[in-house]
């Protein structure tokens, strides 16, 4: 089988680099492109690191992004114009940004996930499925824990449980966003969905979601303790796409969950 072609963006973060062991590892990929934010004198695996640009991505044929917001959406403009495929695993979008993906995604096939862990994608999935099985009497509410050096909140994964959530109601997930809490001991349930999130040490996630009738608390949660579960199923994500229409495309949609 001929190696599909992997650009890797932000290839000097946490992410990044285990991107790049991942890849390395597995027989479907070959490191052709990695690029910063900077320019980097230096090459990885016989790879010079370049900046986000059409030539950069001309021999690429998927592009694995997990960086900022605003590096996303320039690596998807470029993507549009080369009709190159994307999985994106960065966080923190605003809701304008989450629609701009949207239209890029009517060009090219797009993959996002807060999280490409099978575990926090099957976790959404039952948070879902308590959600419509739990009536209105009980509240409910999401906590996350991250390394220090994370700078969004909630994290990505906190904001998919809590649609989850929303959408086990079957309402819009923005109307039932509550409060969101950094660093708090304990924090309250709400009829909204109120998130608390805790940043410390080198942790790589923790998340919880818990749903309270006064009576009774039912918690669902998922712990991770190696980060290549997400740098693998990018991966895994990526082959999948290579097959896909243009679209806008969930892990969800790769693991086949109803």
């Amino acid at each position: 089988m001929k190696k599909i072609n992997l650009a890797i963006t932000g290839c000097l973060g946490r992410m990044g680099q285990q991107l790049i062991k991942s890849s390395k590892n597995n027989k479907d990929f070959k490191i052709v492109t990695l690029t910063e934010s900077k320019i980097v004198a230096k090459k990885i695996s016989g790879v010079k690191v370049e900046l986000n640009t059409v030539n950069a991505f001309k021999k690429a044929s998927i592009i694995v992004d997990f960086t900022v917001p605003k590096c996303t959406l320039q690596v998807l403009k470029i993507a549009s114009r080369l009709k190159k495929r994307v999985v994106i695993g960065t966080t923190g979008f605003s809701k304008k940004e989450e629609n701009l993906i949207k239209k890029f995604s009517k060009k090219i096939p797009i993959l996002k996930a807060g999280n490409m862990s099978l575990g926090v994608n099957l976790l959404t999935y039952l948070t879902e499925i308590a959600s419509k099985s739990l009536n209105n009497n009980f509240l409910s509410k999401v906590y996350e824990v991250h390394h220090k050096h994370k700078k969004d909140h909630p994290s990505g994964t906190a904001l998919m449980l809590g649609r989850g959530i929303a959408n086990g109601k079957n309402k819009n997930f923005y109307s039932l966003i509550g409060k969101k809490y950094l660093n708090k001991k304990t924090f309250p349930y709400g009829k909204k969905i109120n998130f608390n999130s805790i940043r410390k040490g080198n942790v790589i996630g923790e998340h919880e979601v818990s749903f309270s009738s006064g009576k009774e608390i039912i918690t669902l949660n998922h712990e991770s303790f190696d980060r290549a579960l997400y740098s693998e199923g990018a991966l895994a994500a990526s082959k999948w796409l290579m097959k896909k229409k243009p679209g806008l495309y969930s892990m969800r949609d790769l693991l086949n969950f109803k």
